[in-house]
């Protein structure tokens, strides 16, 4: 099986306090608070934008990731495995007491034959299947590694949000401690130039206020798309465990039990119609009578003997089915985590949309 990246559970805040503690002792912060002109209407509705619609665009990559992904097909595939394994039959391997030597004759041929086109055939679809989720299973395991790459991505977008905010924050404060007290005390004279000034300034003190709450909400969409990325993770690789463990290694299994068990079977019966003709050639050939029993008899103990019950096709097979069913639950559960995702994701997105407006 190809090599997956393992899945850890996301703390929330300690993930959080960890950036805000790193961000805080940032030399970022102080170049990004300088950058923003609050005389400028439009620089302080920018700020910190480029970032926001990369949160924007982030989460839509993530919805249409889960929406197109191939893995939804799965279900087709386990139905078909489900039913080429419904034709294994443990009666077909059991030996029948044989009668006259005229029924061993005619009848030895033809049941060879159709046990040897019921499981070639069975092999085949089996096969097919087979190459199909191997397919499956590289196709999780890409979806997955994307969502890693997503993961740390949007790691990425959270910190530089928490930049542009601290860097709000530190604005808001000198305005309000140096900015708005000095603009109050210039209005106190009685000019309206100054009581213009100090109006503009309030307006842009309301306006930085409000560009950093919706920073904030920005930064809220990042901090829980991060456990839903791990969530759609985690469903995949359930899904990876089970391929591998029920079909990737026991589908070789079963396969190759089958045709060691059709090969003694076809050896045994031929040995069987081997001896009843030996049997009657000693009545013809009394001479020879127990030199022809004694081979027979060895031919016989020779291909009595077999390599892979009827008990090891059985369990192997019991096996594939327990792992179809348990798949298709997990896969069940999977889908509805993806579309709780997706349905979070939206409404955290339109939330930020609409802040943004």
């Amino acid at each position: 099986m190809s090599e997956i990246l393992e899945v850890h559970e996301i703390d929330l805040d300690k993930k959080a306090l960890e950036v805000a503690n790193r961000v805080k002792s940032s030399p970022e912060i102080q170049k990004l608070a300088t950058q923003l002109d609050i005389r400028n209407a439009q620089s302080i509705m920018s700020f910190g934008q480029e970032t926001a619609v990369e949160i924007s665009k982030f989460s839509d990559r993530i919805l249409s990731s889960i929406s197109n992904s191939s893995v939804e097909d799965s279900g087709k595939m386990l139905q078909q495995l489900n039913s080429i394994m419904s034709k294994f039959d443990p009666k077909d391997f059991i030996d029948e007491k044989q009668g006259l030597l005229s029924k061993i004759f005619n009848k030895v041929k033809n049941d060879i034959n159709k046990l040897l086109a019921k499981y070639q055939t069975m092999d085949k679809e089996i096969s097919k299947v087979y190459v199909e989720i191997k397919q499956y299973e590289g196709e999780i395991n890409k979806t997955n590694l994307m969502l890693e790459e997503m993961f740390e991505k949007n790691l990425i977008y959270y910190e530089n949000l928490e930049k542009y905010i601290q860097a709000g924050y530190i604005i808001l404060d000198n305005m309000k401690s140096n900015v708005i007290p000095q603009l109050e005390q210039k209005a106190a004279a009685g000019q309206q130039i100054d009581s213009i000034n100090l109006q503009n300034a309030l307006q842009a003190l309301e306006m930085v206020d409000q560009r950093v709450q919706d920073l904030e909400m920005a930064k809220m969409v990042s901090l829980q798309t991060a456990p839903q990325i791990k969530l759609i993770q985690r469903g995949n690789y359930n899904l990876l465990r089970k391929i591998g463990s029920a079909f990737v290694i026991t589908i070789p299994v079963f396969k190759s039990g089958l045709i060691q068990a059709i090969a003694i079977k076809r050896q045994k019966i031929q040995a069987e119609a081997m001896k009843a003709l030996d049997e009657k050639t000693n009545e013809m050939l009394l001479r020879n009578a127990q030199n022809i029993a004694s081979n027979s008899v060895d031919i016989a103990r020779l291909t009595s003997g077999s390599s892979i019950k009827v008990e090891t096709l059985e369990k192997t097979f019991e096996t594939i089915m327990k792992g179809i069913e348990e798949t298709k639950q997990i896969e069940v559960e999977n889908r509805q985590n993806r579309e709780d995702g997706r349905k979070r994701l939206l409404e955290l997105q339109n939330k930020l949309e609409k802040s943004n407006n």
